[in-house]
């Protein structure tokens, strides 16, 4: 069996690892599995690329499609056409893609139009919000795989209201906390904290690149005042986006940003490098949806700068709470967590370090 795991962007780094790991684990039993992991290059800066491959011990890909940036028709257009290409060279049996990028459409499609089997690693996460390009992604694959693997019941529950067969869905946990669990203790030895002169438990990490958050000059403005209010209160580390640095340097934002004395502007950083500064922070306060999880299993609070989340188990299990943009709610809550109880935060079911053997494991019964 032939086995093609894709790659498209850097938060899928961390999702293929553990993919990769119990994939050389399971062909010492099994001779006749082959896989090879494919970078479609829809982000690809090689030096932080490669900081990603070494910090997750990550092997470097078999092939780099090196699709580059564009609209996303563009993007899409480019990956299915360069796809359909190995797909013709290597005919897999499987296709794995992970996470809601465009690669992880463009890929599902194309392996499904060639014939090939297609499984979707984070399957079934739902936002209802059609102005993300996320959704769209996220729907459109569904739809299509033969294999659903779950990070919850939740988006289990989302695929059978989609009307998907029950036994294409399983809930196997979340490959993206193997990596954390798998690489925790390591960051946190890198006291990342310590470098910024900052206290462990003493700070907040704030991470913002949303269009709906950074593309609108007055949402923009409103999130930078609720910044330098909670900076008075809370030392806050701001690992600036580089899309979201030109917004505010287009919007007059950047100086006002880059003067509040306790926000600690930096660049993007390397995976254990965050994951040490967000192992022992206060709080979070953040749009992506990667850190929500993350937060759970850190057992740090987390408050989410949207309107809505794809990922409702971090609510329930008591890490998270969605905010909103609005200067005033932002503000309020961040007031909550400090001044109120710590919070109660439970882990989800199978979130234990073991999600990458169960989607295996499935893998290896359709030999």
């Amino acid at each position: 069996m032939k086995i093609i795991l894709v790659a498209g962007a850097r938060p899928n780094f961390m999702k293929v690892a553990p993919l990769v790991e119990a994939l050389k684990e399971a062909k010492l039993n099994h001779d006749e599995l082959n896989f090879m992991l494919v970078h479609t290059g829809q982000h690809y800066d090689e030096q932080m690329s490669k900081y990603f491959f070494d910090d997750l011990g990550l092997p470097y890909p078999d092939l780099d499609l090196e699709i580059g940036s564009g609209t996303h028709a563009e993007q899409t257009g480019k990956i299915m056409m360069a796809f359909e290409n190995l797909l013709e060279k290597e005919n897999p049996d499987w296709v794995v893609v992970v996470g809601d990028v465009n690669s992880t459409m463009a890929c599902a499609i194309t392996a499904k139009k060639y014939g090939s089997k297609v499984a979707h690693v984070e399957a079934g996460l739902r936002s209802r919000d059609w102005t993300m390009p996320e959704e769209i992604n996220r729907c459109v694959t569904d739809v299509l795989c033969d294999l659903l693997f779950t990070t919850d019941i939740m988006a289990s529950d989302n695929l059978e209201k989609d009307g998907i067969d029950s036994d294409r869905i399983h809930f196997v946990g979340n490959v993206m906390i193997d990596s954390l669990l798998k690489h925790r203790e390591k960051a946190l030895k890198l006291r990342q904290w310590e470098r910024l002169h900052l206290k462990a438990g003493s700070y907040g990490v704030l991470t913002l690149h949303r269009p709906s958050n950074v593309d609108d000059p007055n949402v923009f403005q409103g999130i930078v005042y609720a910044i330098g209010e909670i900076q008075k209160q809370l030392p806050l580390v701001f690992p600036v986006h580089p899309r979201t640095q030109k917004m505010a340097k287009s919007f007059g934002l950047w100086e006002k940003i880059y003067s509040l004395p306790n926000l600690h502007v930096i660049d993007s950083l390397r995976y254990l490098e965050m994951l040490s500064l967000t192992g022992m922070a206060k709080l979070i306060l953040t749009d992506s949806g990667g850190l929500q999880e993350e937060a759970v299993a850190l057992c740090v609070p987390c408050l989410t700068l949207r309107d809505n989340t794809e990922r409702p188990v971090t609510i329930t299990a008591g890490a998270n709470k969605v905010v909103g943009n609005n200067a005033k709610n932002i503000i309020k809550a961040v007031n909550e967590i400090l001044t109120g109880d710590s919070l109660r935060i439970s882990q989800p079911d199978k979130w234990d370090g073991n999600a990458a053997k169960r989607i295996v494991n499935v893998l290896m019964e359709r030999i």
